[in-house]
């Protein structure tokens, strides 16, 4: 584990917030759909400033016209566009994607590599793609995946005051043991979509509520 600096204490832990989260979001992990290291990876590229839903209803109709890393490399790229087009960015999505494919063949005997190293060397793929890929299809915690719902309720809940996603990642990968670095990242993230949304969190509904300084639940009323 690389040696970052322990965070300052703060009102509650990372560890009782994983403890807290975990019963209410049990069984659920990953949002994306997938059955392969490959199409985890294709998916994640495309979820970028898109919801998992969306990617969802897009990944089927793609993974059965491209179903390997074959195909996905030398795709026709005009109709991979098309295909992904309402997944937003979809020129940059489709080039990253096929780039990746091609990459994964000529360097990674077709197989997706299984180490951070090598995966932030695929085109499209930075640090949350390649922890969301290492956690859920090799079940492996190298780093904590920081989407925008882990930005958000890690400061929320005054586990970092930063704001660029690698130093909030540093922060709460300081604050919580390695195993349980992954589920961190799962539970914030649903907590974020069905509780603590951007514009009107439901506080009231919220299992922090008691210890979570942006609460809006007046003293004494907390869950």
């Amino acid at each position: 584990m690389i040696g970052w600096a322990v965070m300052s204490v703060t009102k509650v832990s990372a560890g009782e917030v994983v403890d807290r989260l975990d019963p209410e979001y049990a069984g659920l992990t990953c949002g994306l759909q997938f059955h392969s290291p490959l199409q985890l990876l294709v998916a994640t590229i495309l979820s970028a400033q898109c919801t998992d839903e969306r990617v969802n209803m897009v990944t089927p109709t793609l993974f059965a016209r491209y179903p390997d890393v074959e195909a996905l490399a030398n795709a026709e790229r005009t109709e991979l566009e098309e295909i992904i087009h309402s997944c937003g960015f979809f020129r940059n999505k489709a080039k990253s994607i096929q780039l990746a494919a091609q990459v994964i063949l000529d360097r990674f005997e077709g197989q997706v590599p299984e180490t951070m190293e090598e995966l932030v060397t695929l085109p499209g793929v930075a640090r949350k793609t390649g922890n969301v890929v290492l956690a859920h299809a090799f079940g492996r915690n190298e780093g904590i995946a920081v989407d925008t719902h882990v930005q958000r309720l890690a400061r929320r809940l005054a586990l970092t005051d930063q704001k660029d996603p690698d130093k909030i990642e540093r922060d709460l990968m300081a604050s919580v043991r390695y195993e349980r670095w992954g589920r961190l990242s799962d539970v914030l993230i649903w907590h974020g979509r069905r509780v603590c949304s951007a514009r009107s969190p439901r506080c009231e509904a919220c299992v922090l509520n008691d210890v979570c300084p942006s609460s809006t639940v007046p003293a004494g009323m907390a869950v």
